[in-house]
């Protein structure tokens, strides 16, 4: 099923989404900025590319490492976490960027439980030793930071420490335990909540309904970045 409408507005701002996350790889790696910026690119990259280069690297330690993977292991589990961005100034911090390109900037309390928040500063924890000379990072040197192309002097920054760590782990060792009775049961609970049906593609296999969602209402397309569908660069994959 479609997952939002109108569809064609969805397909050109994802579009828009993968080409801006694509370019800042390429510059990252050393492209010049002159060079990646097609003379035909639409309004919206055109401004994001100008924030991108004003504001996207500000106040942010000079060893990158972008399109990143770490993966580390939870409960018996793989867990994998797939980077825009790691920031390191070895022994000291690091800096995890997350670009987004989306229409709304959320509220830092739904920034803050998302997964992605709670799953990527716990990895840098786990698995980030290659990137700091060996070492372990503490948790108090870890921040996160989800940068907007759209409100580029806005990004909200969520610092870490040694209890939010440990609350994560938690978490995470207890989402997986239900994740594995669920699939021993042969079934999951569908969710309470029916509005986050109209934009998901497998809603008719469940009767929840035909009409697609309005991209404009959907809070949670708008939390979901469209540079994630960006798969054609090469990846780094460090695993711990």
């Amino acid at each position: 099923a479609v997952e939002i409408e109108p569809i064609f507005d969805k397909e050109a701002f994802m579009r828009q989404g993968a080409t801006f996350h694509r370019m800042v790889h390429q510059f990252l790696i050393g492209l010049p900025a002159e060079k990646l910026l097609h003379p035909n690119a639409g309004d919206d990259l055109r401004l994001w590319w100008q924030n991108f280069l004003a504001f996207g690297l500000k106040d942010l330690p000079d060893t990158h490492y972008p399109e990143i993977l770490l993966s580390y292991r939870v409960a018996g589990q793989p867990l994998v976490a797939r980077y825009d961005l790691i920031a390191i100034e070895p022994g000291k911090r690091a800096v995890i960027v997350d670009w987004k390109t989306s229409r709304k900037h959320p509220s830092r309390a739904r920034l803050l439980n998302r997964l992605q928040t709670r799953v990527y500063r716990y990895m840098l924890v786990q698995a980030g030793a290659r990137l700091n000379g060996g070492q372990l990072l503490r948790p108090e040197q870890i921040e996160m930071r989800y940068w907007f192309a759209g409100d580029p002097q806005q990004p909200e920054i969520f610092p870490y420490d040694a209890k939010q760590f440990r609350e994560d782990e938690n978490f995470l060792i207890q989402l997986i335990a239900g994740l594995k009775a669920q699939t021993e049961k042969g079934s999951f609970p569908l969710t309470s909540d029916e509005r986050r049906c109209r934009f998901c593609s497998y809603r008719s296999l469940c009767g929840r309904g035909e009409q697609a969602g309005n991209v404009e209402d959907s809070e949670f397309f708008l939390l979901d970045d469209p540079g994630m569908a960006f798969e054609d660069s090469p990846i780094t994959d460090l695993e711990f």
